[in-house]
């Protein structure tokens, strides 16, 4: 039960109720001396040490440790005198033992301050929060190594207000460091320090980028595929909305809101103005709306460009569309409450306010609810083995009525090739860069002006194996520490968390 203690002699165990007491002494070997090394078993005097132990069937276990003072042998010694110690069992100035610290130092590595405590005090070792910090931030940190791939990548401290940038092992996922910002010249100071990373693995950061030319010129960038298809994203999703006034016709038409009746006015109006030589500033000085909402109606071409399809939801009516649009053509003066009565006799479970509500929303009238753009550019970078045959063919019907949508369609399909790294893809990318300035697809121009700066990191990304998958999984764990702390610790702490995971 005490095999623990076996460096001490064991006098005797008191049973103490809610604790058991440990009475023991050291061994009468000779002990050398700390400053001149000579051996020495000539007693001094004595002293009595107090420590706490690993529980014992729940209970705490204290050892009362008495220890001798000897007496150095060599005259002249600076120590006289000196406390002997028990080397792998305690250590100077420690309240408990090693076997002990460590069990509570793999408590608090993983849940902190407050949260540590709690369960120190469930497992009969109890620690208050500041001493379990302490124990946490006396735990050695792993020995600083430069990988040769290297991962990097930005965090959120306190977000758009303060970001710090994680450093790790690309292959292994192991944490090299953690720097206080994500300025370019902090990484490029730790890069010079520490010389050797021969890929670095990182987002579309220009930033980090130059720092990353700037401090190892030789080393091979690689941009994160899942950046780029991230951003193509983004870029496809302004492209449906600015072609929705082509394919939404595709589903039937509906009145006219206020919603879209007030973007007709103010696009109107910031037309004139700018007809007439007014600027964007003064524009929206003028109409009482914020610069980028003006910035936004002058690069539409047309009114109906802003057009947005309602974001309707699949309901229980949808099954008795067919029979509510024939009762409704042929005697449109049908009380809602006989249909309610009708569909109810089909198997309908719904309310009658849900069918009012339907109805009143004209989506009786229609073969199916208006989709979003959301939804529609969702369907457009899903892989097509994983949609549904309804789906599949809705997204057929509605890129066949733009052509843009479907050669926007046949774009996202041959990137997404790209994304397997295999040599030669570079090649396909400038195809594909030609084949989308070739379209009249603005927003996806831009984003091939992002790959052109950034060609070279773009390329290394489409060729090799290497990602920046594990740093994306390190920055998930990182916001679950940062979740336990609540923002009340400091940077320091968060660091030392990140880098003992």
């Amino acid at each position: 039960m005490f095999s623990g203690l076996s460096a001490l002699v064991v006098e005797s165990v008191a049973d103490e109720g809610d604790r058991v007491r440990v009475v023991a002494r050291t061994r009468d070997d000779p002990v050398p001396c700390p400053v001149c090394g000579a051996p020495t078993g000539r007693v001094h005097g004595f002293h009595h040490r107090t420590v706490a132990d690993v529980p014992v069937d729940g209970r705490r276990v204290v050892v009362s440790v008495r220890g001798r003072r000897l007496v150095c042998p060599v005259l002249g010694c600076p120590r006289q005198t000196f406390r002997e110690q028990v080397p792998g069992l305690l250590e100077r100035y420690q309240r408990r033992t090693n076997r002990l610290a460590d069990r509570l130092g793999s408590v608090v590595k993983e849940l902190a301050g407050r949260a540590g405590a709690r369960l120190s005090g469930a497992l009969a070792a109890a620690v208050s929060r500041s001493t379990a910090l302490r124990m946490l931030m006396r735990l050695p940190l792993p020995p600083l190594r430069v990988p040769r791939v290297l991962g990097v990548d930005d965090f959120a401290l306190k977000r758009r207000h303060r970001y710090a940038t994680v450093l790790i092992d690309a292959e292994t996922g192991e944490r090299i460091n953690v720097l206080p910002d994500r300025n370019g010249n902090t990484l490029e100071t730790w890069l010079r320090e520490h010389p050797g990373a021969e890929v670095v693995c990182r987002d579309g950061s220009a930033s980090y980028g130059e720092a990353i030319r700037r401090a190892l010129p030789d080393a091979v960038q690689v941009s994160d595929r899942w950046h780029l298809w991230h951003n193509l994203c983004d870029k496809a999703l302004a492209e449906v909305r600015s072609h929705s006034s082509c394919w939404a016709t595709v589903n039937p038409p509906r009145p006219e809101g206020v919603r879209e009746q007030t973007t007709r006015e103010r696009w109107h109006q910031v037309h004139d103005l700018l007809g007439k030589g007014v600027g964007l500033l003064e524009c929206a000085r003028r109409l009482g709306l914020a610069l980028n909402t003006v910035k936004r109606y002058a690069r539409t071409r047309e009114p109906e460009a802003m057009r947005r399809a309602p974001r309707y939801r699949p309901t229980l009516v949808d099954p008795y569309r067919d029979h509510l649009r024939t009762r409704r053509t042929a005697d449109p003066a049908v009380p809602v409450l006989q249909l309610f009565r009708e569909i109810k006799e089909l198997g309908y479970t719904g309310s009658l306010n849900l069918l009012y509500r339907y109805i009143t929303q004209g989506r009786a009238e229609g073969d199916r609810p208006v989709i979003t753009p959301r939804r529609l550019a969702r369907l457009l970078l899903t892989r097509p083995d994983n949609l549904r045959d309804k789906n599949t063919e809705l997204l057929r019907e509605l890129t066949a009525a733009c052509p843009e949508m479907t050669e926007l369609a046949r774009l996202i399909r041959r990137f997404a090739e790209l994304l397997k790294p295999t040599p030669g893809n570079d090649a396909k990318l400038t195809e594909w860069i030609t084949a989308v300035r070739a379209c009249d697809l603005p927003h996806l121009h831009a984003f091939t002006n992002g790959l052109e700066l950034d060609r070279a990191a773009v390329d290394a990304g489409l060729t090799l194996p290497h990602h920046n998958g594990r740093t994306e999984g390190v920055n998930t764990r990182t916001k679950r520490i940062m979740r336990q702390m609540h923002g009340r610790a400091g940077f320091p702490l968060l660091r030392h968390r990140v880098l003992l995971q």
